[in-house]
């Protein structure tokens, strides 16, 4: 439950903070009448996240073991690319997240409704795929898979309070802040879906090295005992891993970590007020300066 559930927080928040800075820079210009295409964006979003994530619980039942393993190891994959791509993606642009989307608002407002139905669908649309690829993944690897979806529903639920509370200006945290630390632990999640996946296509026999087992430590850490569910439901964490899975593992996480908690070299040029870190403004909260 605790990975999906910071898989649903994470982009839950991100949308939630798209749909906030949309939906107040058209209250704040006078353009209320252009909220409903907003919402019929966001709508759309949401069910087409639903829809893909129905095609692919549903989709595979009827396939033979083989092909399931090699789909389900290939979409972990793809996950896993989603993923890292959307960390470093927020990373570098979640300081100014708001004039981008303004910028674009501007220019759908000049084109008509159909352009923002658009803009929020595209907006929400590829956290909401994002999160149906990922959840899909752990509800197809847990025995129970009630509970890491219940884990990305509530991550959710808790990812739109948190936006509406931001709207409403009632909640301010370091945003910047909490996009790294959320996305180092992704990062750790993401390594064992990797490693996940790549079992699947040794068992599909796509990928050979399946009777080399890098270690087991079974007997140290059950997969039956609590601390065994709980990094196998966190991490992924498998006691007995493949060569492949553990080489993939390490070839993976210690890369993507030093690339992503290095710190980028600040630009030139730059004011102190470009690189403040914040909420975005215009939630409802006029120009205040964010609490840093």
């Amino acid at each position: 439950m605790f990975g999906n559930y910071l898989i649903g927080l994470r982009e839950g928040l991100e949308a939630s903070l798209v749909v906030c800075i949309l939906v107040a820079y058209l209250v704040k210009t006078d353009n209320r009448a252009k909220l409903p295409p907003v919402w019929t964006g966001v709508g759309i979003a949401v069910g087409v996240s639903l829809a893909f994530g129905a095609g692919l619980q549903f989709g595979t039942q009827e396939l033979t073991f083989t092909a399931q393993e090699a789909i389900g190891g290939s979409l972990s994959i793809a996950a896993v690319g989603l993923v890292t791509w959307m960390v470093f993606w927020m990373r570098r642009t979640a300081r100014h997240l708001k004039a981008e989307l303004e910028g674009k608002l501007d220019a759908a407002l000049a084109m008509g409704n159909g352009a923002l139905v658009a803009t929020a669908l595209l907006a929400v649309g590829r956290e909401g795929i994002e999160t149906s690829l990922f959840v899909w993944r752990s509800v197809d690897a847990a025995d129970d898979g009630a509970k890491p979806l219940a884990g990305a529903l509530l991550g959710i639920v808790t990812a739109v309070v948190m936006g509406w509370l931001f709207y409403r200006g009632a909640l301010r945290i370091n945003l910047a802040r909490f996009f790294t630390w959320t996305g180092g632990l992704l990062i750790v999640v993401a390594a064992g879906v990797l490693a996940y996946g790549v079992h699947d296509l040794q068992e599909a026999r796509f990928l050979g090295g399946l009777e080399n087992k890098a270690f087991d430590v079974s007997s140290a850490v059950p997969v039956d005992s609590w601390y065994g569910i709980l990094l196998k439901g966190t991490v992924n964490f498998q006691p007995d891993p493949t060569v492949v899975q553990a080489c993939v593992w390490v070839l993976y996480v210690v890369p993507v970590l030093y690339l992503f908690l290095r710190k980028p070299r600040p630009s030139q040029g730059r004011t102190r007020s470009e690189t403040a870190e914040g909420t975005p403004q215009g939630a409802g909260t006029g120009d205040r300066e964010p609490a840093r």
